[in-house]
């Protein structure tokens, strides 16, 4: 008998012993149709019925192993055990109670690395089965052959699953095409936050921008410290400018009312502000 040194070993008594050898040239898997532990499957075969799996993963990536993988499991039918006595090595895996569920991370883990020592121990080879005899990987509603009844375990998403990561992953691992382990990274974030110390690097850096044309001469680059530091002081200036302006046209006002006592000083500012306001509109519309 075959014991994979991963799992661990729940034996079940008589089967392990009083059931046949097998040569295996087959891995079949399945959905229990159960959010259970490696355990708790190992408990409903050694309980509840007298069928049973060579091996039993849990959603957390939990496997044990019930049976060694050169003695007959109960699990696929007509892929048991045949008449020349080779049959398939059997999982069964938790999953939703409508085996609608993917594998999780965990589980799809574990059967690559199962897969791997089953090529590895016993030769099965890396293709998907061609047909119910025919050496390979496969999944249990696959071929009839393999159910009594008919079946859809491990269901469509499982499948999909099994086709396009679980496979493929096992032959790329066991012919040394990628490192082992290696699971589906998820995907990185590229961008790198800058530190304080980036930002005072970005912000006074000479070179980054080019001068005004107001800067000293030989001055060619600025900082963008720089710049904000020359636009803070000329907004800053333009606000004294305009307050004086402000401040003039109330004297000249003044001035004016003083020779004109029918002059408005309050309404002759507000029109010279109005004038004022139409010039800077239209100076912006045509920029």
């Amino acid at each position: 008998m075959a014991w994979y040194p991963r799992a661990k070993k729940y034996e079940l008594q008589p089967e392990s012993d009083s059931q046949p050898a097998i040569r295996p040239t087959q891995f079949i898997v399945h959905s229990i149709i159960a959010p259970w532990t490696a355990k708790r499957t190992y408990e409903y075969w050694r309980d509840s019925t007298n069928l049973e799996s060579h091996f039993g993963l849990g959603y957390e990536g939990d496997l044990g192993q019930f049976i060694g993988t050169e003695t007959r499991a109960d699990a696929n039918a007509g892929a048991n055990r045949r008449s020349d006595g080779t049959g398939a090595v059997s999982i069964e895996t938790a999953s939703n109670l409508q085996g609608s569920d993917p594998w999780t991370d965990a589980q799809v883990e574990e059967l690559i690395r199962l897969g791997v020592w089953l090529h590895q121990m016993h030769g099965i080879p890396l293709r998907i089965c061609r047909t119910h005899s025919d050496p390979g990987f496969g999944w249990h509603s696959m071929f009839p052959q393999w159910s009594t009844s008919g079946t859809a375990c491990p269901g469509k998403a499982r499948i999909a699953q099994f086709k396009t990561v679980v496979f493929p992953a096992i032959v790329a691992r066991a012919t040394g095409k990628t490192p082992t382990p290696t699971t589906i990274p998820p995907k990185e974030d590229t961008a790198v936050p800058l530190s304080t110390d980036d930002v005072k690097k970005i912000w006074t850096t000479d070179g980054v921008l080019k001068a005004p044309s107001t800067a000293a001469k030989g001055n060619t680059h600025w900082t963008a410290d720089s710049y904000v530091r020359d636009i803070h002081a000329r907004v800053r200036a333009t606000q004294t400018e305009l307050a004086a302006v402000h401040a003039t046209v109330r004297t000249l006002a003044e001035a004016l009312a003083a020779r004109d006592a029918a002059v408005d000083v309050d309404a002759l500012i507000a029109r010279i502000e109005t004038a004022i306001k139409g010039v800077t509109v239209r100076l912006e519309t045509e920029s």
